[in-house]
C-alpha cells in the first residue's frame, strides 16, 4: 500500500551538503491505525481502512466508536481507504508511520486547494482583460459568448465566472527529500495542495521513481 494521510504543516527551506537551497513543504504523516481489512468475501473488494488524528470521543457517534472499539483503537477524526499491493497483509489495530517512505523517492500527493470563493473570469481563467482607455466599460468583464442569430445562446461549459477553488488536487512525482521518523514528519520538494492543516493522501509515485 505505502499511503499514509498526513497534516499540512507549512513551507521552508533546507540546505543540500552542496549549500543549495531547497524549498520544501513540511507534512505529518501519520501514524495512521488500520481499523479495518475488507475483502471480497465480505465486502466485495479488498481495501484497508485506515483512522488518522486522534479525535475527542464526545465528537463521535455511537455507530463510529463501537467500529473503533471493535478494531482497538482510539476514535480518529479522519478515514480512508487504500487498496493493498500484492504479498502485503494487514492487521487490526496495526500502526503505520512514515517508516514506509525511502528519501530520494516520488510521491504523489492529494489534498483539496484553497478555497477563493466567487471570482472573475480573469482570475478564475487567465481570460485577457479589456481595453483600459477611449472610454471602454468592459475592463475586466467578460467579452462577446455568443453569436447573435446563431446559435443564439451561450453553450454549456463556457469558461466564466464562478466559484474557485475547494477543488481536489494531486501533484505528482514530488521529491521527499527528508523523512524524520521520530517527529513523523515529511519535508518535500515544493508546494502541495491546501492551507496549513489541511489533509494529505501521500503515496508512492504510479509514475516515476516511486516503488
Amino acid at each position: 500500500m505505502k499511503t499514509l494521510l498526513g497534516k499540512k504543516i507549512g513551507m521552508t527551506q533546507i540546505f543540500t551538503e552542496a549549500g543549495e537551497v531547497v524549498p520544501v513543504t513540511v507534512i505529518e504523516a501519520g501514524p495512521v491505525s488500520v481499523t479495518q481489512i475488507k475483502t471480497v468475501e465480505t465486502d466485495g473488494y479488498n481495501a484497508v481502512q485506515v483512522g488518522f488524528a486522534d479525535a475527542k470521543p464526545q465528537r463521535v457517534n455511537k455507530p463510529l466508536t463501537g467500529h473503533y472499539k471493535k478494531a482497538g483503537v482510539t476514535v480518529k477524526k479522519h478515514l480512508a481507504e487504500f487498496a493493498p499491493e500484492d504479498g502485503e497483509s494487514y492487521e487490526l489495530g496495526q500502526v503505520l508511520t512514515v517508516s514506509v517512505f525511502e528519501e530520494g523517492k516520488k510521491l504523489d500527493i492529494t489534498g483539496i486547494s484553497k478555497g477563493k470563493g466567487t471570482q472573475g473570469n480573469i482570475k478564475r481563467h487567465g481570460h485577457h482583460r479589456g481595453p483600459m482607455t477611449h472610454g471602454s466599460k468592459h475592463k475586466r468583464l467578460a467579452g462577446a459568448l455568443a453569436a447573435g442569430t446563431y446559435p443564439s445562446r451561450v453553450f454549456k461549459g463556457n469558461a466564466g465566472p464562478g466559484r474557485m477553488g475547494r477543488d481536489t488536487v494531486t501533484v505528482q512525482n514530488v521529491v521527499l527529500v527528508k523523512v524524520i521518523e521520530e517527529r513523523n514528519l515529511l519535508l518535500v520538494k515544493g508546494a502541495v495542495p491546501g492551507k496549513r492543516g489541511g489533509l494529505l493522501r501521500i503515496r508512492y509515485a504510479i509514475k516515476g521513481q516511486g516503488r
